[in-house]
């Protein structure tokens, strides 16, 4: 059976963002690639080396927004932060908040998911 790409096409093209970024996702799980690391050799030239050489190493995590479970997001907030119960619940009432600067990838995303899974919105930028 060939390769429909018109078939393709069409069904990329109905498909919602949601739809779409899922299919991405499953598509770098699968074959072990990111599109955003494709994005950049695209880009060709200076302009490919300048986006390798700016990768950010460091990022800003940002309490966006508090959700229904504002205990659980307190709680933490004051695990991430440090802080006490006072200053922790003056943060989550003040979304969105950056929390914290300058923290490695891997700390951020760690940091984001424990706000996401008390019911938060959370940022890294």
């Amino acid at each position: 059976m060939a390769f429909d790409k018109d078939a393709f096409l069409t069904a990329l093209d109905s498909m919602t963002v949601l739809e779409l970024n899922d299919l991405v996702k499953a598509i770098e799980e699968k074959f072990g690639v990111s599109a955003a690391a494709m994005a950049a050799p695209a880009a060709g030239g200076a302009a490919g080396g300048a986006a390798a050489a700016e990768e950010k190493t460091e990022f800003n995590l940002v309490l966006a927004e508090a959700g229904s479970n504002k205990v659980g997001v307190i709680k933490a907030v004051r695990e991430i932060t440090g802080l006490g119960l006072k200053e922790a619940k003056d943060m989550v009432d003040g979304a969105p908040k950056v929390l914290k600067e300058a923290m490695p990838k891997a700390d951020a995303e760690a940091a984001a998911k424990k706000l996401t899974e008390a019911g938060a919105k959370a940022e890294l930028k």
